[in-house]
């Protein structure tokens, strides 16, 4: 059973919901899946990431999902090796998107420091105004700047953890032969979905997947990540050189749009309830999709990026020395959480991590064993 909202917490979603009713007034009656996604994470003071509620923790704490950071400062303590290699190669500068909480950037920036790399500059950029006092509270003491922007001339390691399934999606559904794009009406003062002819940025990108995958089969609907794919192509744009490191849960095309994956990606989370229900307390639940890293791979190559890697987390942070990082913590309590960053069955397999570049010839660490590349 799904947990029960209090009082104060239905009455914001309340709020939310008339700011996007009112939005869907406005448009005629009907917006795009992709809008009311937006709104509902992102509208000033009111959507999910906008506001004051708790959001990053386990059901104790009240928050809603666990992320990877948060679960064990051993996948920062790995990720650090990697971070490190590269700036040995380029200087010593760190971003981060969308930071959470703020644990990755405490842990890494001390797992740097163990390292003798002190002078690491560490900026992160954070469009909610909650989370980034949130963030100040957790790295107080801590060399950090908050952007409003990422620079135009950044050299060194950019890191987007759990960023890209948090970026409005398109929904889509195959009917006649034709493309229809899934999109949020009014019945009877509440929202359910409606579907529309899609425009021609949708239609031609279900083209793309079909010429890849084959035909999709009547009824199968799934999502597209066009706003993903847009930040990716930005990223020249701030990257003068070195390495973006995109870790989230996903796969390459010809999985993501299996045909017995009907109905996509899309899943929510509202303290620690995870269903499929978007249009259920607009504000109080977080809104993911999964990533079509084969999608991300085409825009950055598209946009003069390299491909560095792309494989499974567990990879990634075995590659990086987690097993080393745990053989050293003598008091083995860390045991349980190196298993569940690992493991098949808890988050080892279902997130990647992909790394875009310029400028690096190296070969990463992190992606010695286990590269995946060739399956994008």
């Amino acid at each position: 059973m799904p947990p029960v909202p209090s009082a104060d917490a239905l009455a914001h979603s309340g709020r939310v919901a008339a700011f996007i009713r009112s939005e869907i007034q406005r448009a005629g009656g009907w917006i795009g899946f992709d809008r009311y996604m937006e709104m509902a994470l992102y509208a000033p003071a009111l959507g999910y990431y906008a506001s004051g509620t708790r959001k990053f923790g386990d059901a104790a704490s009240g928050g809603d999902f666990v992320t990877a950071p948060e679960i064990s400062p051993l996948f920062a303590q790995a990720l650090a090796n990697q971070v490190a290699q590269v700036l040995e190669h380029c200087a010593s500068r760190v971003m981060e998107f969308g930071a959470g909480s703020g644990v990755l950037a405490r842990d890494l920036l001390d797992a740097l420091a163990r390292r003798g790399m002190h002078d690491v500059r560490y900026s992160i950029v954070e469009v909610s105004a909650d989370l980034q006092e949130r963030q100040r509270a957790t790295l107080a003491g801590r060399s950090v700047s908050w952007l409003a922007a990422p620079p135009s001339d950044f050299v060194g390691v950019i890191i987007a953890n759990e960023v890209l399934d948090v970026m409005s999606v398109q929904l889509f559904v195959k009917r006649g032969g034709h493309v229809l794009e899934r999109g949020v009406t009014i019945v009877d003062d509440h929202f359910v979905f409606a579907d529309a002819p899609a425009g021609r940025d949708l239609d031609t990108a279900v083209q793309s997947i079909e010429t890849e995958v084959g035909a999709l089969p009547e009824g199968y609907g799934s999502e597209v990540g066009l706003i993903a794919r847009a930040w990716i192509a930005s990223l020249p744009g701030w990257l003068a050189s070195g390495v973006a490191l995109l870790i989230d849960y996903g796969f390459p095309r010809c999985e993501y749009y299996h045909p017995q994956r009907l109905m996509g990606t899309l899943m929510c989370h509202y303290r620690q309830h995870a269903h499929a229900d978007p249009l259920w307390l607009p504000g109080l639940n977080d809104i993911t999709a999964h990533v079509d890293f084969t999608a991300i791979a085409d825009a950055a190559q598209a946009a003069g990026l390299d491909v560095l890697g792309y494989t499974s987390q567990a990879h990634f942070l075995l590659n990086c020395g987690l097993t080393d990082i745990l053989k050293a913590d003598h008091t083995h309590v860390r045991a349980n959480e190196a298993h569940r960053l690992l493991s098949e069955a808890e988050m080892g397999e279902l997130f990647k991590v992909m790394a875009l570049g310029r400028g690096i010839d190296v070969p990463l660490i992190g992606f010695a064993r286990g590269d995946r590349t060739h399956t994008l």
